[in-house]
């Protein structure tokens, strides 16, 4: 299920010739007045004559721009090819998402090639991790269906990363911190990749098999401990369906230190969304594969956080349904009871992804978390708010603030919305606690009212601090890949969630 390996990652310092490989790679900048060369190490004399041609060539130093050249003798490789990294001013140096994006671009284009060396500016570790991170994303393809051989080439396996801070601790640290990300990110793709004939709800065993030789737990309820355990929103929206739906808990408690603190991770896992008996139009239904991707995203960093052996308890909560319609599907007006009793006037069977995440959260909330974020591609609303590749986040500042923060640091674009207190009336039903659906104005964050109706207290009787991300834009790329992003499915918000759990790991 998950043969789609990555690029093994290294680090060296000397020259490229003692390090033979398909391709080395040099960065190019756009400079005020044209291309601009960056640090290589190529000798002074060939650096100049290929800076010289580079607007010649029609280099520009864009992002996601490659030249291919015939390889030099001192460069140890068969080509030399010319990464665009973007605008950069004058003596400044590439950001790190700068060379994450480069380093991401050039490896998801020169799939083919064996070996390639990332000759990249990486003088710190700090950079060495930004490229090391965009080549372990680059690497990625989901080719498994693909017959022709010409959709089929291999990934690069090898990158060796050209830098001076090669041999150092934190450079080894970096290495093995994006080989990390790389594994989480790339399993979330590949989970959000496959059709919905192979990946519906009785295949939560991937979990198992991603967890394999992981010090976590994973528990998996089936369609008759759902309904002994009360979990009525999951169970309303898998009726419709011959698939019964799931729920899965993933949990790890680092061994040195059991008595940290608590982070619970709520994933919307839709696995298809047809919409139900309110059924979506036909366009672009298939895009709807991709509707379980919040799940495949907790799942992913709470595996990343095991790997990395963080100093935080994570618990992945994946609520796992199929929405079909069928003459056994729930219909509108139909009143459902959420874990913990709450009761739901169902109004739009396509507004589902709300419901399975209301169990996940009562049930996350039951163990008094020290932090409750939940993932969801959950409302079309977030798409024309936000666009496709900007995540929305919601809640409150205690938790919010430090994801905004991690989401910064990753690179992955991320933007704080209200939650105005006048479009809880939208909700209210004259038959039941709450009703599942609002005006049509501001529906992203009338969502995440809803959702937040269903955290609940601690022992101490404070509300567990929350946090909402609407995924629906970024989780999925519809057009052309990008940078280190490929097609369809993207891994969005798992580095952002792993950096938030090493923020609170350090705390």
């Amino acid at each position: 299920m998950f043969s789609n390996s990555q690029a093994a990652l290294q680090a060296v310092s000397k020259d490229p010739r003692k390090t033979p490989s398909d391709v080395l790679v040099v960065g190019v900048a756009q400079g005020a007045d044209g291309p601009v060369l960056l640090d290589n190490p190529l000798t002074a004399r060939n650096a100049e004559a290929v800076g010289s041609t580079l607007a010649a060539l029609g280099v520009t130093g864009a992002a996601d721009q490659l030249h291919r050249l015939p390889g030099l003798p001192e460069a140890g490789a068969h080509v030399l090819a010319l990464a665009g990294v973007g605008k950069v001013d004058a003596g400044a140096s590439p950001t790190a998402e700068q060379l994450r994006r480069a380093a991401g671009s050039a490896i998801r284009q020169l799939a083919g090639h064996a070996t390639v060396v990332l000759a990249l500016p990486a003088a710190t570790p700090e950079d060495v991790a930004a490229v090391a991170e965009g080549a372990a994303l680059g690497s990625y393809s989901y080719t498994e269906h693909k017959s022709d051989a010409a959709d089929t080439k291999p990934n690069v396996a090898n990158v060796i990363i050209h830098t001076p801070a090669a041999g150092t601790p934190e450079a080894d640290a970096a290495l093995a911190r994006a080989s990390v990300l790389g594994t989480a990110v790339n399993a979330t793709r590949t989970l959000v990749n496959m059709p919905p004939s192979q990946l519906y709800p009785e295949t939560a065993d991937a979990a198992r098999e991603l967890a394999k030789g992981l010090p976590v737990k994973v528990t998996v309820f089936d369609e008759k401990r759902l309904a002994k355990d009360g979990f009525g929103g999951i169970l309303a929206v898998g009726q419709g369906s011959v698939r019964p739906p799931r729920m899965v808990k993933v949990e790890y408690v680092p061994a040195k230190a059991p008595a940290a603190k608590s982070v619970h991770l709520v994933g919307k896992g839709i696995t298809f969304d047809s919409g139900g008996i309110s059924i979506k139009p036909a366009a672009n239904m298939d895009q709807m594969k991709s509707d379980m991707a919040g799940a495949a995203t907790v799942l992913n960093a709470t595996l990343a956080a095991a790997r990395l052996g963080l100093a935080v308890k994570v618990t992945a909560w994946l609520c796992i349904a199929e929405n079909m319609p069928s003459g056994s599907a729930q219909r509108p007006a139909d009143v459902i009871t959420i874990r913990g009793g709450r009761t739901v006037e169902v109004l739009n069977t396509d507004a589902e992804g709300r419901l399975v995440m209301a169990d996940g959260l009562a049930a996350a909330s039951e163990e008094g978390p020290d932090a409750l974020i939940d993932v969801a591609t959950l409302t079309g609303a977030a798409l024309i708010a936000l666009g496709t590749r900007t995540a929305g986040v919601m809640g409150d500042d205690a938790v919010t603030r430090p994801l905004l923060d991690a989401a910064a640091s990753a690179g992955e674009a991320a933007w704080p919305m209200p939650l105005p207190e006048e479009l809880r009336a939208g909700l209210d039903s004259a038959t039941a606690d709450i009703a599942n659906a609002g005006e049509r104005p501001g529906g992203m964050l009338t969502a995440a009212i809803f959702l937040k109706e269903f955290v609940g207290t601690r022992a101490d009787g404070s509300t567990v601090p929350w946090a909402h991300i609407d995924i629906a834009g970024p989780a999925f790329n519809t057009g052309s890949a990008y940078g280190h992003t490929p097609k369809q499915g993207t891994g969005s918000t798992v580095r952002t969630l792993v950096g938030y759990l090493e923020d609170v790991a350090r705390a």
